[in-house]
């Protein structure tokens, strides 16, 4: 039987077979625990239980896994599962039939190359019939099957009593695919240093909620903690000499959150937010005194802007480049002589140079083979003249995505008001509220919002409480990036209890979510269960 007809009887056989099992609008189902809701989901009322030695089979003839992806996340699947837990290593009495012995995977693509638009979509079964039984994974890519993996996780409970894992509400059948290709997180870098073992855990934390971009700003005018080989005294604006990333560091967790499906935007912000540039390479000022924006007169700033750029293009392989471009006060061009004499020389004013300088940077970034993005700032002063190849961020004004895409621009959703984590004072529930399409009618326009970013600022923020300011209240964005429109709660009351679930599944795992009651990173108001806080 060829490949087509196994899938078939797989999945239409699993669905005629059974029934047991009950079809499960997939928005706010109350009986549901998964995090984000997928497309579609059918389950029954029947407990499966998983072996303690969980076979994996990958069928081979389509995707070979010689880089081991597959296999690294289903050795994490099975960490996670099996937590400090001690197991009841005799399950003869159970059920044989009842017991699923492992899980078979049918990977489509034989590529693992992560790039933006990757496939993301799976379908998992579990079905309640079978000796030896297994659970079955059909992705697109290996990605997909990572995703996969993740929703299998969250239907899967240790019972204390059994000591044995199990899979409640059998059969299963969940078919899912992203709402939108874009959704991220940011981190800050500059103002507060993060060790790479807490960047490593935060990428892991992702994967929970299917978040898959690693917004990196990695520099401002607080600090420049990269290396960069081209210039190499521009991380002598670092905070320290052991507060740096080496680019070999740089490089592994690049390789680490692509092995996750989590592709790394870097972004390097100019001119202004560049302060600290000028620590190792004081001509990039325009004065001692006046030390940003850099200084758009002098060609070395471009040169060495260049040398970043070629240098990152080695490491981050992300389709997109982020070149910043915001909160811009040209003052300190107009006001400092020598860079007042070249805008006359060139017949600019400080808004023009401006402009001049966001658009140069934006040639060095072409020429790298980049897509870019910019802060929203340079569309709203000087959006016709920008590259069509600009993604525009919005962070700021109301009607800027509107008018962005109404213009032809792609564009990433940030609002503020709505999905800046470091504003504590913002619930979860704002942050499930905001919808990155709100006011787009035209189903054109509508295409190009690439998703959307929760903004984890750092300046108040660091190794030591950067987890429970992200979590859980990033995981309620992440649903409102993953889960179709019509089926993300109006309501919000309607998903407190399954993100409670979430948020105590994430503790589980060791990551310091903070509770839902209270502002972002409030502690417990009082003794209880975690699920009701």
């Amino acid at each position: 039987m060829g490949r087509k007809g196994i899938l078939q009887k797989i999945f239409l056989g699993i669905l005629v077979v059974h029934l047991l099992v009950i079809a499960v609008a997939a928005g706010y189902n109350k009986g549901l625990k998964i995090w984000p809701m997928p497309v579609s989901v059918s389950h029954g009322r029947g407990t499966l239980y998983l072996r303690n030695d969980l076979e994996l089979r990958i069928d081979g003839r389509m995707y070979s896994d010689a880089s081991g992806i597959f296999k690294d996340g289903f050795f994490r699947f099975l960490e996670i599962l099996k937590g400090d837990h001690v197991f009841q290593t005799n399950i003869s009495s159970f059920n044989s039939s009842l017991i699923i012995k492992g899980i078979h995977v049918v990977i489509v693509s034989p590529s693992d190359e992560l790039q933006h638009g990757v496939d993301e979509s799976y379908k998992l079964s579990v079905p309640m019939l079978g000796d030896p039984s297994y659970a079955y994974i059909e992705a697109k890519t290996v990605y997909g099957a990572l995703h996969a993996l993740e929703t299998f996780s969250q239907v899967c409970y240790f019972n204390h009593s059994s000591r044995v894992i199990e899979i409640h509400q059998a059969p299963w059948i969940i078919f899912d695919e992203p709402r939108f290709s874009y959704r991220g997180l940011l981190i800050d870098t500059s103002r507060h240093f993060l060790p790479v073992p807490v960047i490593k855990k935060v990428i892991d934390s992702m994967t929970f909620a299917k978040l898959n971009v690693l917004h990196w700003h990695i520099v401002d005018e607080e600090s420049f903690p990269l290396e960069i080989p081209s210039y190499p005294k521009l991380w002598n604006g670092a905070y320290s000499s052991s507060e740096r990333y080496s680019m070999a560091q740089a490089a592994e967790i690049v390789r680490y959150a692509q092995r996750r499906g989590i592709h790394v935007l870097a972004e390097i912000d100019a001119p202004g937010h560049a302060k600290s540039w000028g620590i190792g390479y004081p001509s990039l000022w325009p004065s001692i005194n006046c030390t940003q924006p850099l200084d758009v007169s002098n060609d070395f700033t471009f040169k060495v802007i260049d040398g970043i750029l070629s240098d990152i293009s080695k490491i981050f392989k992300y389709r997109f480049v982020h070149l910043g471009g915001d909160e811009v006060n040209t003052s300190c061009w107009t006001s400092t002589p020598h860079v007042s004499n070249w805008l006359k020389e060139q017949g600019l004013n400080g808004d023009e140079a401006y402009r001049y300088f966001v658009l140069k940077a934006q040639e060095i970034a072409l020429s790298y083979g980049y897509k870019i993005v910019n802060w929203e700032e340079t569309f709203v002063n000087f959006g016709s003249k920008l590259s069509r190849e600009t993604v525009i961020h919005h962070w700021l004004r109301g009607g800027v995505v509107q008018k962005a895409v109404a213009a032809g621009f792609q564009c990433i959703v940030s609002n503020q008001e709505s999905w800046y984590l470091d504003n504590v004072g913002t619930t979860w529930k704002t942050f499930y509220a905001n919808e990155p399409l709100f006011n787009i009618r035209k189903p054109q326009q509508k295409a190009l919002v690439m998703g959307g970013e929760v903004c984890m600022w750092g300046e108040r923020v660091d190794g030591s409480d950067i987890e429970q300011t992200i979590w859980p209240r990033a995981a309620a964005a992440a649903e409102r990036l993953w889960t179709p429109y019509d089926k993300v709660a109006k309501d919000t009351t309607e998903v407190t209890e399954r993100l409670a679930h979430f948020r105590c599944l994430l503790n589980q795992r060791g990551v310091a979510a903070a509770p839902l009651t209270g502002w972002g990173r409030a502690a417990p108001m009082e003794p209880g269960s975690c699920y009701k806080q």
